[in-house]
Formats: structure tokens, sequence, C-alpha cells
């Protein structure tokens, strides 16, 4: 039987009042005592601090140990003190994910097919609108299935209060105020800004269209790639390679910005220029922290020529 002492990092913690408490772990040793078992005896004390809910360090160290980590190899002894903080309420990356994308699933039919509620009448829709509708139904649908069948991730919870922050860019960006502009008056087929210009040229929309299948197949693709560097229920990493990966880190948000670029080039609505501009600058900052942890985990092994989000340029 192991046992270590638990004690609150920094302010009580409501959910645990009890806390400084001793875990005892039957029928375990430190080497193979996880942190996962120290979370579960403390969550079968307090329930409704559960085991996502916990972050576990050391004694005054603010570095999270992994569940799969043994107490032996995080240096804990017999006796040993951890320190526990309640990260608060949590809810699922998946369950996020799947709200996030509904979003613009509804927000895009229901403004293109009742145009009245919106522009006070009819809008006679260009190909151009078709087109657009299209593009972002296909791509948010694919996002649903990836969500459910492709992407593994490496935390399985995040602060509820999230959820709100991450619809709001999907609802609100891609959803809300580019339906808004795409499908008004302004861009129908009886409006001077595409009647007679290349933006109603059937050839001009279909190459878009090339472009942007392109990129939809190839962010799949790479998603399954990354799919299968990490073994179901692991948080083991691999060094990416093929398609795209050979060029950048992330070529998964490469290819998401060339889709949303066919569609602000398309269009030449502001609206999708600044939601490109607002996403790309998100994405870019995920690439770059994601291209330096490969860096670091696998140090000269990693290629130094591969960029972290654009081809041959950063």
């Amino acid at each position: 039987m192991v046992s270590v002492n638990v004690s609150a990092a920094g302010k009580p913690i409501a959910l645990a009042r009890g806390l400084p408490m001793v875990v005892e772990l039957s029928g375990k040793q430190l080497e193979d005592a996880t942190i996962a078992d120290v979370k579960s005896a403390i969550a079968k004390k307090y329930p409704r601090f559960y085991l996502d809910r916990q972050k576990i360090t050391l004694k005054d160290s603010k570095n999270i140990l992994a569940d799969d980590v043994t107490l032996k190899v995080a240096g804990v002894a017999e006796g040993g003190e951890l320190s526990v903080k309640d990260l608060g309420p949590q809810i699922s990356w998946k369950t996020v994910f799947l709200v996030e994308y509904a979003g613009p699933l509804f927000i895009h039919p229901v403004i293109y097919y009742f145009p009245k509620i919106f522009y006070g009448g009819p809008v006679q829709h260009s190909m151009l609108q078709r087109y657009v509708l299209a593009f972002v139904m296909l791509h948010f649908v694919k996002r649903e299935v990836e969500t459910l069948f492709v992407h593994r991730f490496s935390h399985a919870t995040m602060p509820f209060m999230n959820i709100f922050k991450n619809s709001a860019h999907y609802h609100l960006g891609s959803g809300l105020a580019l339906a808004y502009s795409i499908y008004s008056p302004v861009y129908g087929a009886a409006s001077p800004y595409i009647r007679g210009t290349v933006r109603n040229d059937p050839l001009y929309i279909q190459a878009g269209a090339a472009i942007w299948l392109f990129s939809e197949i190839s962010n799949l693709i790479t998603h399954i790639k990354l799919r299968k560097l990490r073994p179901a229920g692991s948080r083991k990493r691999a060094i990416p390679q093929g398609y795209g990966f050979n060029l950048v880190s992330v070529p998964n948000y490469f290819f998401e910005f060339l889709g949303w670029l066919v569609i602000a080039a398309l269009t030449g609505s502001y609206v999708a220029w600044i939601f490109l501009v607002i996403s790309t600058y998100q994405m870019y900052v995920w690439a770059t922290k994601k291209h330096r942890a490969y860096r670091k985990e696998f140090g000269s092994d990693y290629p130094k020529d591969r960029k972290a989000m654009f081809p041959f340029i950063a």
C-alpha cells in the first residue's frame, strides 16, 4: 500500500473541504501507482471533485503531472506530498467542437432560405451565393464528422466557460456575420456587384471551387495522419511525416486557411476577409506553439527546414 499527503494548491477548495488529506492506495507500489490513482481516490471521497476537474502537481510546483505518470517517476516518495487545484467545471472537447460547428450549419441555411426575415424581401440568389452556401455547409459537416470519428484529443476536457468563447467565434464570425453579408441582395444575381463581373463567371467560381475542394480534402488527410500518430487512449506523439508535414508542422491549419481564403477571394466580402484575418492569426499562434513543442520534444531529430504553418515562409 502507498500513502501520500494531498493538500490544496492556493486557496481552499470548496468541493474538498477535508484537504489536506492522506491518500492511501491499497495494493499499489510507488512503481505502479499513478497520478490517476491519486485523483480517483480524491474523487471517491469528494464525488463532485471529479478527475478532470483536478490538477495535480508536486508541492510548490506549477508543472502539471499527467495522469499516466507514476509516483516514482514524479519523484514522490512514500508519505510524500502532492498539491491539487480545482480547475472548475469542465466540459469535453468533443462536446465543445460539436456545439461550435453546429452554429454555422443552422445559421447559414436559415438566412439563405428566409431572406425576407433578414433583408425585408426576396433575394434572387447568384451562382456565387449557391456555391458559398455549399462550401460552408460541407465544411462544417466535415468538421462534425471529424469530431465524432477522426480527432483524438490530448486532453479530455476544457473549462466549461470556454464553450461560449469558442462558439462565439463560429456562431457570430463564420455564422451570422458571414451569412448575413454574403446572402444579402448585394451578392444576388441582379446586383451590379455580381452581374456582368467576374463574380458571375462560372469558370472563375468553379476554379475557386476546385481549390476549395483541394484544401478540404487535404485538411482531412492531415487529420487522419495525425490520428494514426496517436494510439487510442494514449498521449504518445511522433514526428508527423508526409502529405504537407514535410513542409510545415501544422499543415491542417494551412489548408484551413486556404479554404477560407477562397471564400474571401471569390466574394470580396469584407466580413469574409475580416474572419480570415482573425482566424488565420489565431491558427498561426497555435501553429507556432505546436512547432516549438515539436522542436523541444524531438530536438535534433525534428526537420530543421520545416516551417510552422506557411510553406517556406513561417
